[in-house]
């Protein structure tokens, strides 16, 4: 529109019903955009808040074991480490050494190095194995990023979704059963029909 006086300016701002906004005020003549300032507003809010929504936070998730674990006992934490890394969160693993454990910090050692073996598909280790008192300590990061975790997890969220408004009132587990009661009766069905020659 190029330099206009501020008068016109707010005159043309009236005639269209929207408002005169000051864009750059350093810039001389300073820059104004003729714009409905509420819808600006709401959709600059709608623009933050799917920003903070894709932005992630560190979390450091920990997990306790103790030198001489059961094998069980440490599938499961290492189940929850799996879970832990997939999300895109850090893992501070932490041995507990008591008594006569602490004179033994090889068998902590050997425990965490197996751990880090274990989920190196997932994780890395950020912060080697190191003893902290009556405690070792190492913290395993993943390779991927939370941000990238939180993707993947909205977009099978979507495709559950997606999968539940097609197939409504039935759920995956009862359309599957009801897949295979069909194929019997199918199969039961052509064992009864008589043979035709």
């Amino acid at each position: 529109m190029g330099i206009v006086p501020l008068a016109k300016a707010l005159e043309l701002a009236q005639e269209y019903d929207l408002d005169l906004v000051e864009v750059a005020a350093t810039a001389r003549p300073p820059v104004c955009k003729l714009m409905d300032y509420g819808k600006f507003k709401y959709e600059s809010a709608m623009k933050a808040r799917e920003a903070r929504k894709n932005q992630a936070h560190t979390v450091i998730k920990e997990m306790k074991l103790r030198p001489k674990i059961d094998p069980h006992d440490y599938d499961t934490k290492k189940g929850h480490v799996v879970r832990f890394l997939k999300q895109g969160d850090k893992v501070k693993i932490t041995i507990m050494f008591r008594g006569r454990e602490q004179s033994r910090p090889e068998l902590g050692y050997r425990l965490l190095q197996r751990l880090a073996e274990d989920v190196a598909d997932l994780g890395f280790v950020e912060s080697n194995p190191k003893q902290d008192g009556r405690n070792m300590i190492m913290v395993l990061g993943p390779h991927k990023k939370k941000t990238e975790a939180m993707a993947e997890a909205r977009q099978a969220q979507e495709a559950r979704k997606a999968e539940a408004k097609a197939n409504p009132g039935k759920s995956q587990n009862a359309a599957e059963s009801e897949d295979a009661e069909g194929a019997e009766e199918e199969v039961e069905a052509q064992a009864e029909a008589p043979a035709e020659a």
